[in-house]
């Protein structure tokens, strides 16, 4: 009897799922599997990773639907190259069944893996579900990649329709999966060699957990808009993290964005989609423009002369920089695997045009400590930053770190939250604490460079640097 194995890896749901629902009707019995890849998971420079535990905790619903309508999850801890190739021989299918990845790396593991596979008459077969439009979906009038994000985000919006966002019914053909006899008990962390974070006191994880921060992030769409730049106020979604792995559709998510856009006029929806909508074009940049994994998507800006500060990054990635939102945010970073979107752009700025230092460096440094790490996202993002890719932010446009405290934490409800030793000082001074004046610093107590450090850089002659350095290559 035919029978196929479905691989997840980047999509931990049971609903909604292109690649299961393909599965499941490929008119056999279905195997699920997950491997917690050690080619990935060696690699990773702390064993309190909180991303590794939540997608642990994540399986642990899979699981047990899957148990309930009469499958199982066989998890694994290997090499998935070679692990996917035996398992499927193992079970004697007829084929590997999986949703697409587009990172560089995930694509040459693809292909070795089909290649195996294809040894033993094994098909394999990936599907589209981690984004709406994918590859060469949606291209200029002249048949081009976009490079630039409004012409792509209006061809996307009138490309879509409602069967781009339309469900797979996987969750209603459960009924096809195959017995799993006494299936092995899923890895703990601990064999893995990996610890328990905070990551449950920080996020909810799980499909569960998607629909909750979903349902909540309804309720507050219409002011998505204002609120989403400010800090200290719930405005964002918080769904990131749960985007990434792919415990909620991103067709559901884009089809309440859209119709909230459409029916309503709801242009807090409206923005949020259009934020759905850079994640499609930063997985179409990275598809048709790899190099941008390791290196400025404009060749030209390779030549930047960075100064690369191994003191002064040293102190941006330990919150020590003297300027509290830079150090209140990368205080978040450290402490929650989170940082809010306007703050990774102030930061990223800071290290690039202030500290003159690689945004490869600082891109790495997210990826190893972002709970919501995605490639693609974090590569356009840093690039946008430093103005070395697509569409980026103008080399000469350069955040002033203390304005934009001033602007999105005009009361310094952020920076007190991360940074309490400045918790006395009045708003006026709490941007820029070196300007606090002798006697408000006596009647709080505060000593500069002992209670929280002086600035590291002087921000206004950094920028002169920057725009030097800039004008160079161009």
């Amino acid at each position: 009897m035919k029978s196929v194995l479905f691989w997840f890896r980047r999509d931990l749901r049971v609903a909604d799922n292109a690649g299961l629902y393909h599965a499941l009707e490929s008119g056999g019995r279905v195997y699920c599997t997950f491997i917690f890849d050690r080619d990935i998971l060696d690699k990773l420079p702390s064993r309190a990773d909180r991303r590794v535990e939540f997608i642990w905790e994540s399986l642990q619903e899979v699981h047990q639907q899957l148990v309930a309508n009469g499958g199982g999850l066989i998890v694994r801890h290997a090499s998935a190259k070679s692990e996917i190739p035996k398992l499927a021989a193992e079970l004697g299918v007829n084929a590997v069944y999986t949703n697409e990845d587009y990172e560089p790396a995930a694509i040459a593991r693809d292909r070795g893996v089909a290649l195996e596979l294809n040894k033993h008459s094994i098909g394999f077969e990936a599907f589209k579900d981690t984004v709406v439009f994918e590859k060469s979906e949606v291209l200029t009038l002249a048949g081009k990649p976009f490079s630039v994000f409004t012409p792509y985000k209006n061809a996307w919006l009138k490309k879509v329709s409602d069967a781009d966002l339309k469900p797979f019914p996987s969750e209603q053909l459960l009924d096809r999966l195959a017995p799993v006899d006494s299936p092995a008990a899923m890895p703990s962390l601990a064999s893995m060699g990996f610890e328990t974070t905070n990551i449950k006191s920080i996020l909810t994880c799980g499909m569960s957990g998607a629909a909750q921060l979903r349902d909540d992030f309804i309720n507050r769409i219409a002011d998505y808009k204002d609120a989403r730049d400010f800090p200290a106020v719930k405005g964002v979604s918080y769904l990131s993290t749960h985007n990434r792995f792919g415990t909620i559709s991103i067709r559901e998510l884009a089809t309440v964005a859209h119709a909230e856009t459409v029916r309503r006029k709801n242009i807090g929806a409206e923005t949020w989609l259009a934020e759905l909508i850079w994640r499609d074009f930063y997985f179409q940049i990275l598809w048709h423009s790899p190099h941008a994994a390791v290196s400025a998507y404009k060749p030209e800006y390779d030549q930047l002369a960075w100064q690369n500060d191994q003191e002064l990054f040293a102190a941006w990635c330990e919150a020590r920089t003297g300027y509290p939102i830079i150090d209140a945010a990368m205080r978040q970073l450290n402490q929650t695997g989170y940082m809010h979107n306007r703050l990774r752009m102030i930061v990223a700025s800071f290290l690039t045009k202030d500290l003159l230092i690689d945004w490869r460096w600082g891109e790495k440094y997210f990826a190893d400590n972002l709970n919501d790490f995605d490639l693609s996202a974090n590569n356009g993002g840093w690039q946008w930053a430093a103005s070395t890719g697509c569409d980026a932010q103008p080399y000469f446009r350069i955040f002033n770190p203390i304005t934009q405290s001033e602007r999105f934490d005009p009361k310094g409800k952020f920076i007190r939250r991360y940074i309490p030793e400045l918790s006395n000082l009045p708003d006026k001074f709490i941007h820029a604490p070196w300007t606090l004046p002798p006697m408000d610093a006596q009647a709080t107590n505060f000593v500069l460079g002992r209670d929280y450090p002086a600035p590291i850089v002087d921000h206004a002659l950094q920028r002169e640097k920057a725009l030097a350095m800039y004008k160079a290559v161009r």
